[in-house]
């Protein structure tokens, strides 16, 4: 074995609990819970996470694509996966081999996955999803009735459940949200009317779970929840951050007063100014937009990123820090002492979500799985 440097992600599987608890609390007791764990679980881990979720009850798990929920079968999970998204051309024998569940919404794409069922031998559980103002997959209503004559023709096919997804539901109270849960339920009306009895039906994603809006629905769909995002930050809720990201300082230099720090220098410094290098940068997530001006934490204290974010590196000001010496811990996203980086901070610094935040921490920093916060 080797030393790894210290550039890490931890990931508290505690705080995931918790938020998942709280989740569940909020639903009445029949309902059930599809846990998105797509996009590598939003940065955490996605088989690690499942893995933690499946022993605490999850009914399911949401990915985006195929290769998702493969690695989450060839992990040991057991409990149903539903690709979000929908196989792509040739991936039907794939889906039906696995026992994934997938989105219909497409006439060749319900056939192309009748005929791999029947090759396979099994039915393959399929969930109709209706486009009702997302604008994005999914049937819309006035080609609804077509689509449910096409899957009466289908034996292979079982219509597990039907979705949809909302547009603005992180908005409380936005009136297109209304017109589309008023939609999805005349659409589910005209699916039992033809003959299917779908065990599952959603719409609510993290937002619409902690303000239920379709008494309709079986199951919700929490995301960004469960990594303690907040879903409606007009509403916050309870939820714990489950993502820490930490480095520690590598390297102190004191620089007289003047001196112009790191690429493009657009930071000098008005005084005598000690920095701060630290072993991380925009390849690993940390989005260079951070520059000149993000803080970070260090014993406890803000400190102010100096100059350009680069690759592999970024500077700070640690001017102010009384002690400071190399190997001291630096709290990129998360919490030290009383202070803390959220996701949402580091989202409205650079202009997006904190979804994004999640998923733009690259590959090359490892994750590392604890009980309990950490700082």
């Amino acid at each position: 074995m080797y030393a790894h440097r210290p550039t890490r992600v931890e990931i508290d599987l505690d705080a995931l609990g918790h938020n998942y608890n709280l989740v569940r609390s909020a639903l009445p007791p029949a309902s059930a819970v599809l846990a998105v764990v797509k996009a590598d679980a939003y940065g955490h881990g996605a088989v690690a996470v499942a893995r933690h979720l499946q022993q605490l009850g999850a009914d399911m798990f949401g990915v985006a694509m195929v290769e998702e929920g493969l690695e989450l079968r060839r992990s040991g999970i057991s409990v149903p996966i539903l690709m979000l998204g929908g196989p792509w051309p040739g991936q039907e024998d794939v889906v039906a081999a696995n026992d994934l569940q997938v989105a219909v919404f497409d006439a060749g794409q319900i056939e192309r996955l009748n005929r791999a069922a029947q090759l396979s031998g099994r039915r393959c559980l399929c969930h109709l999803k209706i486009d009702t103002g997302m604008g994005r997959l999914g049937v819309l209503p006035q080609h609804l009735a077509e689509l449910l004559t096409l899957l009466r023709r289908c034996p292979h096919l079982e219509v597990a459940g039907v979705m949809s997804h909302l547009a603005v539901a992180d908005e409380v109270g936005h009136p297109y949200t209304a017109r589309q849960v008023e939609l999805f339920c005349h659409c589910l009306e005209q699916v039992r009317a033809a003959g299917f009895a779908p065990q599952h039906i959603h719409i609510s994603n993290s937002a619409a779970t902690f303000a239920p809006l379709c008494a309709e629905c079986t199951l919700v769909r929490p995301g960004i929840a469960l990594y303690g995002g907040q879903p409606t930050p007009s509403q916050p809720q309870p939820l714990r951050p489950v993502m820490n990201f930490r480095t520690e300082i590598a390297h102190l230099k004191q620089l007289p007063s003047g001196s112009s720090i790191s690429y493009g220098r657009h930071f000098t410094s008005t005084r005598p100014t000690l920095i701060a290098a630290i072993p991380v940068g925009y390849a690993d997530g940390y989005n260079r937009l951070l520059s000149n001006g993000a803080e970070v934490l260090v014993r406890g204290r803000r400190v102010p990123v100096a100059g350009n974010v680069c690759m592999d590196w970024t500077l700070l000001d640690v001017t102010d820090v009384p002690g400071v010496c190399a190997g001291d811990q630096v709290t990129l996203l998360g919490g030290d002492g009383a202070e803390r980086i959220s996701a949402e901070e580091w989202a409205q610094r650079i202009g997006t979500i904190s979804y994004e935040v999640f998923c733009q921490i690259s590959k090359r920093v490892p994750r590392r799985y604890i009980c309990g916060a950490v700082g």
